[in-house]
C-alpha cells in the first residue's frame, strides 16, 4: 500500500492533488485542519488490515465506530481547469460536497476525542448529583442557604459568595446574615435629581417605561419646586406618534415639551431651557443589539455640556439580556439606573445580580403606571425584602437537578 501526505489551502485543492498524483483509485485515510489549510493522508492499493495494525487496533479488526475510508469524491476529482479570466460553465461547475461529507474523512483521533467528550457529558450529570448529595449530607446549612438564595433568582456565583460570607450555626441566623450581605452588595445612588435638578437623559431598550418614568420624575419635581422649573425634551423621531405620549403628559402637568431631532437641535433646545432647574430628555428605545446603537445615542454627546444618562432597566427581563443591555449602553457612560416594572416581576434576583456584577447604582424604582405615585428612591434593604416576598408568593423552590448543576461541583469543599 502506498500512503502519502498532502497539504493544500483548502479541501478542494488537496483532493485535486490526490487525484492527480494517485489517480481515481486513491482513498482518503484521514484529514484535518492545520495551520495554513488542510492535511490529507491518502493511499492506493488500500489494505484494511494494514491500516488497522498501523493504528494499533488489536486483531487486525477495524474499530467499532471507524468508517471505511472513502475514495476521492468524483465531484472534486473531475473539476475542469479554467483559463484565467474565464468562468466555469454552470453545467460543468463542481458541486459542493454534501452535508456531513466531512464526517466521512474524520481521522480516528477526531472520533476518539468526540467519544471522550460524549463520555464526559454522560458522566458529568451523576457526578454533580453525587456532589450535591454529599453537600446536603456533610453541610446541610450551606446547602439550605444555597437553595434559598437560588430561589430568589440570584446568579449561582453570587449565591456561593454570599454563603461563604455567612458564619452561623442555625438556618435562621444564616439566612438573616446572607440577606444582610446581599443588601450590602446592592449598589444604590443617593440621587439628588429631585433636589438639585440638572440635565438628565433616560436611555434604554424599547418597552421598559422610559416615557412614563420621565413623567413621574417631572411631576415629583414640579410638586417640590413648581412646574415652571421643569422642561421636557424628546429625541424620539423613530416611532410613529412617539411625541404624543410625552406631550399628553406635558399638557396634564402643565410643562412644555420640546422636540430635538439631532445634536444641533438638542443644543438649541437646552439653550432655551437654561433657566429651568430640571430638564428631562426622553430618548428613543433602541435594542441593545442594534448595530446603530451608538449612532442613535450620539445626539446626547454635546461635549462641553454635561448630560447625565440614566439607564431604564425592566425588572421583568432575563438576566442574560440585562447583562447585554448594561454592557452595551455603558458605552455612552451611565450615571445610574432606574429599575421599572417591579410590580410585574416574578423575581428580583436577576436584576439585583446584574446591578451587583456591573456595579451600576440604582437611583429609583418604579412599581406601577400611576404618575407620580409609583416611583420611589432605591433602597437596598427594601429591594431585598421585596425579592424575598416574591419568592414566598411564588412558593416554588429550585429542583435537585438545577441545584446539582449549579452547586454539585462544590463537593470538594463540602467538608471544609
Amino acid at each position: 500500500m502506498k500512503m502519502k501526505r498532502y497539504f493544500a489551502p483548502d479541501m478542494r485543492q488537496a483532493l485535486r492533488k490526490v487525484r492527480e498524483d494517485q489517480g481515481p483509485d486513491a482513498v482518503i485515510l484521514s484529514n484535518r485542519q492545520v495551520d495554513g489549510g488542510v492535511e490529507i493522508i491518502a493511499a492506493v492499493d488500500y489494505d484494511q488490515a494494514l491500516v488497522n495494525r498501523a493504528l494499533g487496533l488489536s486483531g487486525g479488526r477495524p474499530a467499532r465506530r471507524a468508517s471505511k475510508p472513502r475514495p476521492v469524491p468524483p465531484d472534486y476529482a473531475a473539476e475542469p481547469e479554467t483559463r484565467s479570466g474565464e468562468e466555469t460553465p454552470a453545467a460543468t461547475a463542481p458541486k459542493a460536497p454534501a452535508a456531513g461529507a466531512e464526517d466521512h474523512y474524520a481521522s480516528p483521533i477526531d472520533k476518539i476525542e468526540a467519544e471522550v467528550r460524549a463520555l464526559r457529558t454522560l458522566l458529568e450529570s451523576p457526578m454533580l448529583q453525587f456532589g450535591w448529595g454529599e453537600m446536603r449530607r456533610v453541610q446541610p446549612l450551606r446547602a439550605d442557604l444555597l437553595k434559598r438564595l437560588l430561589g430568589l433568582g440570584l446568579a449561582p456565583g453570587l449565591c456561593r459568595r454570599l454563603v461563604e460570607s455567612v458564619r452561623a450555626t442555625s438556618v435562621d441566623d444564616g439566612w438573616a446574615q446572607a440577606l444582610k450581605a446581599l443588601a450590602a452588595r446592592v449598589p444604590v445612588s443617593d440621587d439628588d435629581l429631585l433636589d438639585q435638578g440638572g440635565v438628565v437623559a433616560l436611555v434604554g431598550p424599547t418597552g421598559v417605561g422610559k416615557t412614563t418614568t420621565v413623567a413621574k420624575l417631572a411631576a415629583r419635581f414640579a410638586l417640590r419646586h413648581g412646574r415652571r422649573h421643569v422642561a421636557l425634551v424628546t429625541t424620539d423621531s423613530y416611532r410613529i406618534g412617539a411625541h404624543e405620549q410625552l406631550r399628553t403628559y406635558g399638557r396634564i402637568l402643565g410643562i412644555p415639551v420640546q422636540t430635538a431631532a439631532d445634536r444641533s437641535e438638542l443644543k438649541m433646545v437646552l439653550n432655551h431651557a437654561r433657566d429651568r432647574k430640571l430638564v428631562l430628555i426622553d430618548t428613543a428605545g433602541v435594542s441593545q443589539r442594534d448595530l446603530h446603537l451608538m449612532e442613535r445615542l450620539a445626539t446626547l454627546d454635546l461635549g462641553e455640556q454635561r448630560i447625565r444618562n440614566y439607564l431604564v432597566l425592566s425588572a421583568t427581563g432575563q438576566r442574560v439580556l440585562q447583562h447585554e443591555v448594561i454592557a452595551n449602553f455603558r458605552e455612552i457612560g451611565l450615571d445610574a439606573c432606574i429599575v421599572t416594572k417591579i410590580d410585574e416581576a416574578g423575581s428580583l434576583g436577576g436584576v439585583l445580580s446584574v446591578l451587583i456584577e456591573h456595579r451600576l447604582p440604582a437611583a429609583y424604582v418604579g412599581d406601577g403606571q400611576q404618575v407620580p405615585d409609583d416611583l420611589h428612591p432605591a433602597r437596598a434593604e427594601k429591594l431585598v425584602r421585596h425579592a424575598v416576598d416574591l419568592m414566598r408568593q411564588l412558593g416554588e423552590s429550585p429542583d435537585d437537578e438545577t441545584l446539582a448543576f449549579n452547586f454539585g461541583g462544590l463537593v470538594a469543599n463540602a467538608g471544609a
